[in-house]
């Protein structure tokens, strides 16, 4: 059973960015949606976005404007480019994927993901 891998998590400075990475070495990979989520300590895991096959990314509220997600099917890959980054974006990142790369993905709810990734760390900090 293939995982995503997530990577490029860090430290940044409040304003910085980070991009994190998310491998997912499946044959279709260009079918499937994926998914980034972050958790913090004592809260419960929070999305922070998707992109689906066809590709279109949707945000919510709170890391619109400054979260961006991306893939390159070529490389099994999608990315979470974060800019303007804000203490409070730190978190564990995680990704996920779900088969239904064709569906508007923000309607793919959180236990609808098949496979998810063991997180990294991002740490906002001065």
């Amino acid at each position: 059973q293939v995982q995503p891998v997530e990577s490029g998590g860090g430290l940044a400075q409040p304003g910085g960015s980070l991009r994190l990475s998310c491998l997912f070495s499946e044959r279709n990979f260009d079918y499937y949606a994926i998914g980034w989520f972050r958790q913090s300590p004592g809260k419960e895991r929070e999305w922070v976005g998707c992109i689906s096959s066809a590709p279109s990314s949707h945000y919510p509220d709170s890391v619109k404007g400054r979260f961006t997600i991306s893939r390159d099917d070529a490389k099994k890959t999608a990315y979470l480019q974060m800019n303007s980054l804000r203490p409070e974006d730190t978190a564990v990142y995680y990704c996920a994927t779900d088969r239904h790369g064709g569906a508007y993905c923000p309607a793919i709810g959180k236990t609808d993901y098949e496979f998810w990734g063991q997180g990294t760390q991002v740490t906002v900090s001065s």
